[in-house]
């Protein structure tokens, strides 16, 4: 008799489709989930139909310093108000959720593919590949997170893909650890002795095998994580290091008109409501969904 701990054989895989139909239907039993998918919806929906909900060029400068509601001598009516450039705010606001919705899911996207092959890798082979990949993630994670985006920027310059890069630089590390806790876990289960005994390739076994029956944590933390993304975006176009303009972004949108919120406030005050009411509906997404989870 085998002292080996028999544990459950591996669920079915099924089309990720379904499984995101299920976790649709799912979510309904949080309030607090379905609120943060209504949230995030709302944003995807202003980003992609902005062309069509935007009342005005956001680059086209007209009458500044329109307070809300206000209309010029030209009969423009701004409900927002316009910058200290006569730029119409609202839809400053509206192309700007494109640039978000953009660059915060395809830097986290890639920070993801980056520390799920590090904690594959970590978690399935261990010993020195282990020991190499762990103490990379602890120098880099020894930094502090805004520093090192601020470094990277400042060397390679303030561009989209170098701010994917330095989220991806940055991040890759912590999913890297999440990532091989749970292949620890995972690795000696029946499933993947099964898989072992049939001959499969390692990356067979780390990506078929493991990875989907690890993607609950994953994907909470994905939510959470695309949230500090988008914050990370604002802050640095705060810092004047975000997207370059002339097309709006919500960080530099703050950035340009900071120095003027003390008589103009709106200009400074509807972008950090943008910015904070998406990062809430991914928060509160994030929280509905470990909260189904923990139901299960």
């Amino acid at each position: 008799m085998t002292d080996r701990t028999v544990d459950a054989p591996a669920p079915r895989r099924q089309s990720p489709l379904i499984g995101a139909l299920k976790a649709a239907l799912l979510l309904r039993e949080s309030i607090v989930g379905t609120v943060g998918a209504l949230i995030i919806l709302f944003w995807v929906f202003v980003a992609l139909f902005a062309g069509l909900l935007a009342p005005y060029d956001p680059i086209a400068q007209m009458t500044p310093f329109q307070a809300p509601f206000a209309t010029d001598a030209d009969g423009n009516f701004f409900l927002l108000g316009t910058d200290h450039l006569g730029r119409d705010v609202l839809s400053r606001i509206i192309f700007g959720a494109q640039r978000v919705l953009i660059y915060a899911p395809l830097a986290t996207f890639s920070a993801y593919a980056v520390g799920i092959v590090m904690g594959l890798l970590a978690g399935y082979k261990r010993g020195w590949v282990d020991d190499v990949l762990s103490r990379v993630s602890d120098i880099i994670l020894s930094f502090p997170i805004l520093v090192l985006y601020v470094v990277i920027i400042t060397t390679f310059g303030a561009s989209a893909i170098n701010i994917v890069l330095a989220v991806t630089f940055a991040s890759g590390p912590g999913i890297m650890r999440i990532v091989r806790g749970l292949v620890l876990d995972l690795r000696n289960r029946d499933y993947v002795a099964a898989a072992q005994t049939r001959g499969e390739s390692m990356w067979y076994i780390m990506f078929v095998e493991i990875l989907p029956n690890a993607r609950g944590p994953l994907i909470v933390d994905a939510c959470l994580r695309l949230g500090y993304t988008t914050i990370t975006i604002g802050v640095l176009g705060f810092l004047g290091l975000g997207l370059p303009p002339p097309q709006p972004d919500w960080g530099g949108m703050i950035n340009e008109t900071r120095a003027m919120a003390t008589f103009a406030p709106h200009m400074t005050v509807f972008p950090c409501i943008a910015i904070s009411s998406l990062v809430l509906g991914l928060n509160l997404l994030a929280d509905g969904m470990r909260e189904v989870s923990l139901r299960d």
